[in-house]
């Protein structure tokens, strides 16, 4: 009998309850792969793009959403060296990640800290590599300056908050409900804005005139009160569009203020300087393994459940980070 795996399978482009749950062939390990069993998978927004057909990149149907996964080595292919069976890892798939088991290069894979639960380490790699190449290969940081964050109840957000805290930065969150404000402030956070108040005024009091850093992974209507909260010399960090709506930031206040706005893509980088990602994601290990990084433990969801968690997450119904979680042990 030919063992058998679970996937989520988009047949078609177009609204996410369209997603299946299949059966399908276990994957044999080729030269230079290995499997892996997948204990956690992390559900992104740009997952929800993907099926959607909203992303630039749009992947020929059939296909299993999903790029990062956690999980244990089961199998070698040949020519695999350095690596054993039973060993927990982190692998950045692209697609295919919402399954039970996947193929994976060897060079690929990345060795979870002994700290990190596997949901933790299958949402950490995205958010958290995205804030620590922005904060460290795209901008300039000094220790005691402030971060304004916005959507900081959100994955990027709580790692926003997180990195700057290890960076030794201070920050300051906006957020559209109690309960994200709530979570920010356990992440670090030194005060919590309503996202409903007048962010501009409320960023300047706290920030004691103005903030240094806006991250901004939302866009939308909360844009331009950001940028005309920073300081002399600010930097505004553009991550994303989660409200759907791209801003139009007035050039003039980044002119009058030597303002700088700085795009963010820290997935088209990695395609760019493998290199230099893998020297970031070393040192991204490290800060977890000696505990400057506390990532959050996610929302599970289970693997049926995969339309449900990118709806969730979409709009943004949920706090934090999400993962799908198939029916394996351990």
């Amino acid at each position: 009998m030919i063992p058998a795996m679970r996937r989520v399978v988009c047949k078609e482009i177009g609204p996410l309850d369209q997603l299946v749950v299949e059966d399908g062939e276990a994957p044999v390990p080729g030269e230079g792969q290995v499997v892996v069993d997948v204990r956690a998978a992390g559900v992104n927004f740009v997952d929800a793009l993907f099926v959607q057909g909203q992303y630039q990149i749009k992947p020929p149907t059939p296909f299993t959403p999903g790029s990062e996964v956690a999980g244990v080595v089961s199998a070698l292919g040949p020519g695999v060296a350095g690596i054993a069976e039973g060993d927990r890892v982190l692998v950045q798939t692209g697609l295919g990640g919402f399954a039970e088991q996947i193929t994976a290069n060897a060079l690929s894979l990345v060795p979870m800290p002994a700290n990190l639960s596997f949901g933790q380490a299958a949402t950490l790699v995205q958010s958290y590599a995205t804030m620590l190449y922005a904060f460290t290969r795209r901008t300039t940081v000094t220790e005691g300056e402030t971060v304004l964050v916005l959507g900081a109840g959100g994955g990027i957000g709580l790692a926003a908050i997180d990195v700057a805290r290890a960076l030794g930065l201070r920050t300051l969150a906006v957020a559209s409900s109690d309960d994200k404000r709530t979570k920010a402030l356990v992440a670090g956070a030194e005060a919590a804005i309503d996202a409903a108040e007048d962010v501009k005024l409320r960023a300047r009091e706290l920030g004691g005139g103005g903030v240094d850093v806006v991250v901004d992974p939302i866009g939308g209507p909360l844009a331009e009160a950001a940028l005309r909260a920073l300081r002399v010399n600010g930097r505004y960090l553009v991550i994303g569009f989660a409200s759907g709506e791209i801003p139009r930031l007035p050039a003039n206040q980044v002119l009058l203020n030597n303002r700088t706005v700085v795009g963010i893509d820290w997935g088209a980088w990695t395609m760019r300087q493998p290199d230099a990602n893998r020297a970031l994601l070393a040192e991204l290990m490290t800060l977890v393994a000696d505990g400057r990084l506390q990532p959050a433990e996610p929302t599970a969801y289970q693997l049926d459940q995969a339309s449900t968690a990118l709806t969730d997450l979409l709009e943004r119904r949920v706090v934090g980070k999400v993962v799908l979680v198939p029916d394996v042990a351990g």
